[in-house]
C-alpha cells in the first residue's frame, strides 16, 4: 500500500483531494498535515511515497519545509507535488531547485488533474 501525505492548511481542500483519491479506489493510505512543522514531522516519521505540499502554510512555509526535508537522507528522494496559489516565477524556481516533481497553481487545475498526477507518479 502506497502512502500519500497531503500538507495543506485548507481543510476543505485537503479533505476533497483525499476523498477523490479514495473514490478512485486506489490502494493508498492518506495522511494529512495542516502546517509545515506537522508536515515535516509526519514526512520524516511516516516516510510517505508521495507528498502533496502547499507553499503558504502556518508555522513553517512549504519552501522552508521542503528545504528541511531535502536535508534528510530519505527526504532527498521523496517525490513532491507543490499545490499553490503562488504563480510568481521566483516561487516556481525555488520549488524546482528543490527537486519538486510538479508545481501546480491551484486556480489552473481541477481535482481530477491531481488524481491523475498521483496515479502517474505512483504508477497506480
Amino acid at each position: 500500500m502506497k502512502k500519500i501525505l497531503i500538507i495543506e492548511d485548507d481543510l476543505v481542500l485537503s479533505q476533497t483531494i483525499s476523498a477523490n483519491l479514495i473514490h478512485e479506489g486506489l490502494d493508498i493510505e492518506i495522511m494529512l498535515a495542516h502546517d509545515g512543522e506537522e508536515g515535516l514531522a509526519s514526512a520524516l516519521s511516516a516516510k510517505p511515497d508521495l507528498i502533496l505540499l502547499d507553499i503558504i502554510l502556518p508555522k513553517m512555509d512549504g519552501i522552508t519545509m521542503l528545504n528541511a526535508l531535502r536535508k534528510d537522507e530519505w527526504g532527498k528522494g521523496v517525490p513532491v507535488i507543490v499545490l499553490s496559489n503562488l504563480s510568481a516565477p521566483e516561487n516556481v524556481t525555488a520549488a524546482v531547485i528543490d527537486d519538486v516533481r510538479e508545481y501546480l497553481v491551484k486556480v489552473d487545475w481541477k481535482i481530477a488533474d491531481v488524481v491523475k498526477r498521483v496515479r502517474e507518479m505512483l504508477k497506480l
